[in-house]
Formats: structure tokens, sequence, C-alpha cells
């Protein structure tokens, strides 16, 4: 199986891709290299077998190991970056990328701060040094472009109240409702990753799809990347599903005004524009604490934090009786205020 990686023209050291800076680095010798200027040099070329999970590293030699998904890794020998070119060729050739701009350094610091700001986290939490791993990750998305033509049927009242003389009147108009829309959505992401918790990927949204870049090979260099597991067509669905929630409260704001608004029919037409397939930044961390694992996850363009911190039993209930000695004192004070007792 055949591999890329990038050797700096200065000293020989492998290059990986710097994300404060937009290039090629050597960590050698200094040296800074434009993306495009490497990206020319090598033409993938799609091999008939790429479920081979043994290679060797072109710097160093050591045999490497990964799965059949991986499509970019690093090499845990010397640090050199490694990409398997074979699982980014034909089909598996990604159209989009955003490429990193939050370093390593800080990510972390980002998470340390995020940690600290967590009311009910444990101090041992917040203050100890156990982030047990940390990985650059490119995560394969689908973006969607998806036209949606939606007739709506429904019944409304409009009810008004009045008195005239003696006597109070309750009058009752009804209403056949249509509406025809046009709702078009461009870039839905859906992570088309197996590995990836849905949910985790689903809260570190939004990227700033302003960023997009037509991918290059460089941009994988010294970071793990993955083709993806799953197809425009099977995780089609899951758009469909992302987009109702926004087409459901469209319609609803079309249908204010009445009393009461009952939907008889909703008929939505989906068409597909465009569907293509991106790389999004994401790091990924392991914190080791009270001997159990924690996994976050960090937008690595925007950096956002997600996952789930342990919760302290000792901060929720010193929270609850500090909250409840307070109302107890501001009930008091109305009451005397009132001229009324309290105990």
């Amino acid at each position: 199986m055949s591999t890329i990686d990038y050797k700096c023209p200065g000293c020989g050291g492998g290059m990986v891709y710097n994300s404060e800076i937009g290039m090629l680095y050597c960590a050698s010798c200094g040296r800074e290299e434009k993306i495009e200027q490497f990206a020319a040099k090598y033409k993938l070329e799609q091999e008939h077998d790429s479920s081979l999970q043994q290679f060797h590293c072109n710097s160093c030699g050591a045999e490497l190991i990964t799965d059949q998904l991986s499509a970019a890794t690093v090499c845990s020998f010397c640090g050199s970056g490694v990409i398997i070119g074979e699982r980014l060729a034909g089909k598996w050739s990604p159209d989009l990328v955003i490429p990193f701009t939050i370093s390593k350094e800080e990510a972390i610091d980002a998470f340390r701060k995020w940690c600290r700001n967590g009311r009910f986290t444990p101090k041992g939490f917040m203050s100890a040094n156990r982030i047990k791993a940390i990985t650059g990750m490119y995560v394969p998305f689908w973006l969607y472009d998806l036209d949606n033509d939606v007739e709506v049927k429904a019944r409304a009242t409009r009810i008004r109240t009045y008195i005239q003389g003696d006597y109070q009147y309750t009058e009752t108009q009804h209403y056949a409702l249509y509406r025809k829309l046009k709702l078009n959505y461009s870039q839905v992401p859906i992570d088309a990753s197996e590995k990836m918790n849905d949910s985790l990927m689903d809260k570190l949204e939004p990227f700033p799809y302003e960023q997009l870049k037509s991918f290059q090979v460089p941009y994988l260099a010294g970071f793990v990347a993955e083709k993806y597991s799953y197809n425009e067509d099977e995780m089609l669905p899951r758009a469909d599903e992302k987009v109702k929630s926004y087409i459901d409260a469209y319609i609803q704001s079309t249908l204010g005004g009445f009393t009461t608004v009952s939907v008889t029919d909703n008929d939505v037409r989906r068409s597909v524009k465009h569907a293509k397939y991106a790389l999004l930044p994401v790091w990924v961390l392991h914190y080791d604490y009270n001997q159990l694992e924690y996994t976050f996850a960090m937008n690595g363009q925007t950096g956002k934090v997600v996952g789930k911190p342990p919760i302290s039993k000792g901060k929720i209930a010193l929270w609850f009786g500090v909250s409840t000695t307070a109302t107890l004192l501001i009930i008091k004070s109305i009451s005397a205020f009132m001229g009324g007792g309290f105990w």
C-alpha cells in the first residue's frame, strides 16, 4: 500500500499542516511551504484493494497498522504525518475541507477553561491534568443542499368575546387555510463516520462553512482522517429528519394570528440539489478521572466543546441548600412587609 508524506525541501524532515499559519511546517528547521505547491506534486491513484491494514512509514520505515477506514494518521514512532493515498482517490476523494485553525495547545487550554466553567463539576476534575489523549481528526460529513416544495392545508378559528347591553357574546369565525411554500436548505451537515457519536457531532455545530476550501491532500498532514462509512444515499434520511424541525417551525410561523389551528394535510416534496463530501475538523479528547474515561469533542474552527463531565453531588447539595435558604428569606421578608408572620 502506497503512502504519502511531505518532506521538507530544506532539511528532509517531515512537514505537517500548521493551523496557525495555514501552511505546511517543518518542526526541524522551521521552513514553511504553501499548500498549493505540494498538492500538485501528488496524484492520487486508486488501487483495487484498499482494505489492507498494514503499511510502512516513509520517514522511519516503521510498520504501522490502521483500520480500513483511516485515510490519514500520524506515525507513533517518528511523529510524521502519513496519508494513505488510495483511500482518498476516486469515490473516496473529498470535495471540500475546513482546515483546523485551533492548534493542539490552544485546544488543551480551551478545554481546561471550559472545565472550570462547570458549576457542578468536581474540583479535582477541573484542576487535575488528566488529558489521556488528544487527537486532531478530520471527520467525514455529507453536506446536502435540499429543495423542499411544501403544501399545507389547515383549519383555523378566530374567537372574539364581547359584551353588548346585558349580554356577553362569543363570536367564532372559521377559516380554511392553504400555504404553498418553497423552503431550500444548503449545506445540511450529517456526519458519515461509523465511529463518531452522532449526538456529539450534531452538538458541535455550526461549523463556519464560509471557511470551506477545495480539498487538498496536504491539509491532512499531521492529523488523523477517515473516509466515510456511509454514502450520501444512506445518510439522506438523517438529513430529512434534521430539516423537518425547521420546516415544521416555519409552517407554524405562517399560521399565526388565529385562536386555534389544526393542520389537516402537510405534503413535503424534497429534492436533493447537491450532496458534497467534506472533511470537518474535530479535536477529540479523552480525559481520565476517578478511574473512568470521559470523551469530549471540540470544533476545530470555533473551539466549541461538547461532552458530559462528571457531576459533584456535594456541589449540587450545596447549591440546593443555598437556593432554598435564599427563597425562604425572601418569602419571610415579603410576609413581614405585608404585616404577616412566617416561621
